[in-house]
């Protein structure tokens, strides 16, 4: 197996059941609707909703979230990985009493543990929840621009693509443009392949969450391919949620063949029965890639990764030198 690297992760949502069981004991919390026999517990997007917000809710202080983000970096560079960015919400912060700079630099901080016992490298991308409101996501915005953190390096929108337009998000993607930060949205997953022609037209963003959908519009697929737009796609999470009823039905292959950038992801892995290791064995095993339509894909990931060109040129390096060891 190639090695291997990141762009589509919600730090919360990457805590382990064995973490959040650690954390909910801290806290004098009962897990037990929530995590049963080691794994998480749900059964449609409610209830997963629910368990994801238990979970977060238990990591609290500065140190908790330096935990978080050590703990998740440390197990995908165990797997193999060599680079990660994960999503970040200065929402989360105000709702455990932080400020979002302390939160961002808590991570940043289990960012740098990480990479000291390991090598992985990683970065975060601000994002803007779309149900919380339009002045929400240009604070934001307004944050990730001027956080002084080195560890930012992007915005982007999440939460339910159901609610408001892309055109209403503009200033927020301006403003975070103009602070020279990399630009990213959800959409195509729960919602058709329209939100991911809304998102190309108002925001014009490097690469897009998930964007799947836009499989069933051949001329938007021709679009992705053509403008190089690089797309973030997390089959484990779309069986999961029932975007698609099986692998076999999953356009990842299509995608790529139809000469779209698209990459693996794990998106919330935990609750998905997922890793990043998991989804590049998905990959092998559903979609027929050989170790080189993986290497392709790892690399893909950081050549669209928001990170310096030095930095970049020596992950480009690493998956150049294990895939040359390999032909050996």
């Amino acid at each position: 197996m190639p090695v291997k690297a990141e762009l589509h992760c919600h730090i919360e949502g990457a805590a382990s059941p064995e973490l959040v069981a650690r954390q909910a004991k801290k806290y004098g919390r009962d897990t037990s609707p929530f995590i049963q026999d080691g794994a998480f517990v749900w059964h449609d997007f409610t209830s997963f909703l629910a368990a994801y917000d238990f979970s977060a809710d238990l990591f609290r202080s500065e140190d908790d979230y330096a935990l978080l983000s050590e703990h998740y970096l440390s197990s995908l560079a165990r797997d193999g990985a060599i680079y990660s960015e994960f999503f970040i919400s200065p929402d989360h912060a105000t709702k455990a009493g932080l400020s979002a700079k302390a939160y961002t630099d808590a991570l940043g901080e289990g960012i740098r543990r990480a990479n000291a016992k390991t090598g992985i490298e990683a970065r975060m991308i601000v994002t803007g929840v779309r149900h919380v409101g339009i002045e929400a996501v240009e604070q934001a915005a307004r944050f990730a621009a001027k956080s002084g953190n080195p560890m930012v390096t992007g915005f982007g929108l999440a939460g339910d693509e159901r609610i408001g337009e892309f055109e209403d998000f503009v200033r927020a993607f301006e403003i975070a443009r103009e602070a020279g930060l990399g630009i990213t949205v959800h959409a195509g997953e729960l919602t058709g392949w329209q939100t991911v022609e809304e998102a190309l037209d108002h925001i014009r963003p490097a690469r897009i969450g998930h964007g799947v959908r836009a499989i069933e519009n051949p001329d938007l697929v021709k679009r992705i391919a053509e403008e190089g737009v690089v797309l973030e796609c997390c089959p484990g999470s779309n069986i999961a949620l029932g975007v698609f009823a099986s692998f076999a039905e999953h356009p990842f292959p299509a995608l790529r063949r139809a000469g779209c950038r698209a990459t693996l992801n794990s998106d919330d892995p935990p609750y998905f029965s997922t890793s990043l290791k998991r989804e590049y064995e998905i990959a092998a095993e559903h979609f027929a890639m050989s170790e080189a339509d993986l290497a392709a894909v790892t690399r893909t990931a950081i050549e669209a990764a928001f990170i310096d060109r030095r930095t970049k040129a020596g992950l480009l390096a690493k998956v150049d030198a294990r895939s040359a060891h390999r032909r050996l």
